[in-house]
C-alpha cells in the first residue's frame, strides 16, 4: 500500500500541470478557438526554468524565499492527501489541521513576498487575497469537520476511506452540500472564475496574479507549479467525495480518480466559459455561502 501511495504522489507531481492545460483547452473549444495544446503548461515551466531571475533593488531575502517556501509547503501537502482510494503517503491523526495550515503558509509567503516589492498594486492584491482567505477557510474547516464527524477520525486518509457509496445513500444531502461547498473552495483557493480571473492583466481587478507580477524565471516557474499542485490537491478532496469508488482493485480506483480530476478540470473550464467574474463586493457573499453550506452539512450529520 505504501508503494501505491508513493505512486499516487508521483502521479500528482507529474499530472498537476495537465489540469491547467485541460482547463485552457476547454475554454478555447467553447470559444470556438483552436487554443494552446494541453501540454503547454509543461513547456511554459521548462522555458521559465531555463531563464534567469531579475530582482528589484528594493526587495529583500523575503521576496526570493516566497516561491521556494510556497513550493515546499505544497509538496508536503501533496503527501497528506489520499487519492484513488489509497491512503496518503503521510497519514496520521490530526493531519487535516497540518494540511489546512500548509495552504495558509503558502498564502502567507506569497503575500509577504508581494508586500516586499513595495508596489501599491501588489499590496492591493495581497489585501484582497487575505480578506477572501479569511472567508473561505471556515468553509474548508467546517467541511473537514463534517467528514471527521461522519467517519469518527481526524486523519484525512481515514476520513476519505470511510466515504462509500452506501454512505452516500444514507447521508446524501449532507455529502451533496459538502461537495457544493468544496467546489466553491476549489474555485476560490485556485483563483478561478467567479472569484478571480487568472487570465486578466488589468491590475485593478486582479487578485492572485497581481501578487506575482515581479517574479520571473525559476521563481515564477515555482509559483506556477505550486498553483497547479494546489489545483490537484483541492480537486482530489472534491473527487474523493463525489466518486467514492471502492472496487478493491487499486488500478481501477486510480483510473476513476484520474478521470474524475480531468472531468473536474473540464467543468472548471465550462464554468469560466459560461460566466464572468463576480464583482469584488459580491465575492464575500459567495464565500460566506460556502461556509453556510458546509455548516448545514455538519448540522445534518450531527442530528
Amino acid at each position: 500500500m505504501a508503494l501505491v501511495s508513493a505512486l499516487h504522489t508521483l502521479l500528482a507531481l507529474v499530472l498537476a500541470p495537465l489540469l491547467v492545460g485541460v482547463i485552457n483547452r476547454t475554454k478555447a473549444i467553447v470559444a470556438g478557438r483552436v487554443g494552446q495544446p494541453v501540454r503547454q503548461p509543461y513547456a511554459d515551466l521548462w522555458k521559465l526554468l531555463q531563464k534567469g531571475a531579475v530582482y528589484s533593488r528594493t526587495t529583500t531575502w523575503v521576496f526570493r524565499t516566497g516561491p521556494v517556501v510556497g513550493l515546499a509547503a505544497v509538496l508536503v501537502a501533496v503527501a497528506l492527501v489520499p487519492f484513488g482510494g489509497a491512503p496518503a503517503l503521510l497519514a496520521f491523526p490530526g493531519d487535516l489541521v497540518l494540511f489546512a495550515y500548509l495552504l495558509g503558509l503558502v498564502r502567507f509567503f506569497t503575500v509577504i513576498a508581494a508586500l516586499d516589492t513595495g508596489s501599491s498594486f501588489e499590496g492591493m492584491g495581497a489585501s484582497r487575497e487575505v480578506t477572501f482567505a479569511a472567508l473561505v477557510e471556515p468553509a474548508l474547516f467546517l467541511g473537514l469537520a463534517t467528514l471527521a464527524r461522519c467517519t469518527g477520525t481526524l486523519s484525512i486518509s481515514a476520513m476519505f476511506s470511510g466515504i462509500t457509496l452506501r454512505g452516500w445513500g444514507q447521508g446524501g444531502p449532507a455529502f451533496a452540500l459538502l461537495a457544493a461547498a468544496f467546489l466553491i473552495v476549489f474555485l476560490a483557493e485556485n483563483a478561478r472564475i467567479p472569484v478571480d480571473d487568472p487570465t486578466t492583466h488589468l491590475e485593478l481587478t486582479m487578485i492572485h496574479e497581481v501578487m506575482v507580477l515581479d517574479h520571473s524565471g525559476p521563481d515564477f516557474a515555482f509559483i506556477l507549479y505550486s498553483s497547479a499542485l494546489k489545483l490537484w490537491l483541492l480537486g482530489a478532496l472534491l473527487i474523493g467525495i463525489i466518486f467514492p469508488l471502492r472496487s478493491g482493485q487499486l488500478w481501477l480506483n486510480s483510473i476513476v480518480a484520474v478521470a474524475g480530476m480531468v472531468g473536474l478540470a473540464i467543468l472548471t473550464g465550462l464554468i469560466e466559459s459560461c460566466m464572468a467574474r463576480l464583482r469584488l463586493v459580491r465575492v464575500p457573499q459567495l464565500l460566506v455561502g460556502a461556509s453556510v453550506l458546509a455548516a448545514l452539512a455538519l448540522v445534518l450529520v450531527l442530528r
